[in-house]
């Protein structure tokens, strides 16, 4: 009984530890296809230069040294392209990277690799590396390299002729008389004697087997067959890259065109719009002349009645009848214009008690008013006297807008002057604003009130620093900027910097000074 579970255990055992054996190999062999991927990937998107690598190779060859460096990374991607290349239905037959050394040569010719494969798996499900080895042999058998010796033999005395149009005996035939200096080249002795060192290349000697590519060494083969696959890869990127350089060449050229179609559909719009605005207008000048000419053709009716009526009336019944109508449309206009005026006698019995100005300002345009409608010469005169302006309307018109800005002005500055620490700074800022009523408006102010603006005036005289904030002219009034106004915005390097009202609307709006240079701005009339 004993016997039977010691038995039991052992068999038990081993089934896990087969199953964990035959897992941990297909395991490895996956994670090589894996890392196979993966290292294309790092490859191809050039993600080795993010850890500082120059080069993919210098990456292997620092960060997998003790997995096998470049060179295994090199037989991963051989693997690879061997298993790409093969159809889905013979890929699983190989297993791992190791077994595709022997297949590597036939990836140029993908029938014949297939036929490998396929031979090496009839015999078994998973061929071993020697078995496709074997189907490889086979399908394509290679040739065995004749000796140095033997291919001298063969050469010498032999008859051959340069068959390359860029040589310069070309057409011309010699005899090789002497042995090859090395596998690609032959002393070639021509008819008139001269020996020449001339490639296999550029000779045409069907019955001479010699190479016409140079032979390495055995232990050279792989390295060069591997150097070739990295040129082929690289031009097939050079080449991915000009097709897609092209094609955004292409797209942009087309995204040109569409632009420029676009551009010129909105000008023929832009175009037959403005025709059809042309048509418009003179659309509309045919109904007025359209309505013109109704209007003409009612007058020359109305005419024609007024001369037969005129001709039945006596003459003085109708001169009465025009002097009335006159007289009608004259008084009509004179009231229109009086109920536009402002009326003078409210003034008369509540006059203004704190305004004279204001008083003024009202009678002048009373009578502009009024001689605008009547268009009297003499009330235009006397508004303009009254206002202290031209005799003109546009004059007036402008006069009584300033007049009536006053009392805005003389509250806001009172204002000003009855805060606690006033400067000159605080009136200038808000009395430059009705500078050009200056005089109006100092007449309004009570003495205390003139006397403290120039005392503060004066104080403001007193040496101050021209600092971010300040409002500044030039100091030297012989330049243009003497006379104008700008404000520092900017301190750099001991100078300051200055943007000036006037530059608003340019391209310069700024300029940089030392203190020396610039003034406090004290107003135009400083």
């Amino acid at each position: 009984m004993l016997t039977l579970e010691a038995e039991q255990t052992s068999a038990l055992d081993y089934t896990k530890l087969n199953n964990g054996i035959l897992d941990t190999f297909t395991a490895i062999d996956r994670f090589e296809w894996q890392a196979s991927d993966e290292l294309r990937l790092m490859r191809d998107k050039g993600y080795y230069q993010d850890g500082g690598h120059k080069s993919f190779e210098a990456y292997c060859e620092s960060e997998l040294t003790k997995h096998g460096g470049y060179r295994r990374v090199k037989d991963l991607f051989a693997a690879k392209r061997v298993v790409d290349t093969l159809p889905e239905e013979l890929r699983p037959h190989i297993t791992k990277p190791s077994q595709t050394r022997s297949l590597l040569r036939l990836v140029k010719t993908p029938d014949k690799l297939e036929q490998a494969v396929a031979i090496a798996a009839k015999e078994k499900p998973f061929p071993t590396a020697a078995d496709f080895a074997k189907a490889v042999q086979e399908v394509a058998p290679t040739v065995k390299r004749s000796t140095k010796s033997e291919q001298s033999q063969t050469q010498l005395c032999n008859s051959v002729t340069v068959s390359s149009p860029e040589h310069p005996r070309y057409g011309e035939s010699g005899v090789i008389s002497a042995d090859a200096p090395n596998h690609w080249q032959q002393i070639v002795t021509f008819a008139d004697g001269e020996r020449l060192l001339v490639n296999n290349g550029d000779l045409d000697a069907a019955s001479v087997p010699f190479p016409r590519e140079q032979n390495y060494p055995p232990e050279y083969t792989e390295a060069i067959a591997q150097i070739k696959e990295q040129h082929q890869q690289e031009l097939e990127r050079l080449s991915q890259e000009l097709r897609i350089g092209l094609q955004t060449e292409a797209a942009t050229r087309a995204e040109a065109q569409v632009q420029e179609q676009i551009q010129s559909l909105q000008n023929l719009y832009k175009q037959q719009k403005e025709q059809n605005i042309q048509l418009q207008q003179q659309l509309d000048e045919m109904q007025g002349l359209r309505k013109l000419e109704i209007e003409n053709q009612k007058l020359f009716s109305r005419i024609q009645e007024l001369e037969h009526a005129v001709e039945e009336r006596p003459s003085q019944q109708w001169g009465n009848t025009m002097t009335q109508q006159a007289t009608k449309a004259l008084n009509k206009q004179v009231k229109q214009a009086l109920e536009k005026t402002i009326d003078l006698r409210s003034l008369a019995i509540e006059p203004p008690k704190e305004n004279a100005q204001e008083c003024l300002r009202l009678m002048g345009m009373a009578l502009k008013n009024l001689a605008s409608a009547m268009n009297n010469t003499q009330a235009l005169e006397a508004a303009a006297i009254i206002l202290g302006s031209e005799p003109t309307l546009t004059a007036i018109a402008y006069r009584a807008e300033q007049l009536s800005m006053l009392p805005q002005a003389v509250s806001d500055i009172r204002s000003v002057l009855a805060k606690p620490g006033c400067t000159w700074q605080d009136y200038w800022a808000v009395a430059q604003e009705y500078e050009v009523i200056k005089s109006d408006y100092w007449a309004e102010l009570t003495t205390q009130e003139t006397e403290l603006i120039k005392t503060l005036k004066n104080s403001s005289t007193e040496p101050q620093t021209i600092s971010i904030g300040s409002i500044v002219a030039h100091a030297d009034p012989y330049r243009t900027l003497y006379l104008q106004r700008g404000e520092v915005v900017e301190e750099v390097g001991g100078k300051v910097v200055v943007a000036w009202d006037h530059w608003r609307n340019e391209l310069k709006k700024t300029q940089s000074y030392s203190r020396e240079e610039l003034r406090f701005w004290q107003g135009e009339n400083q």
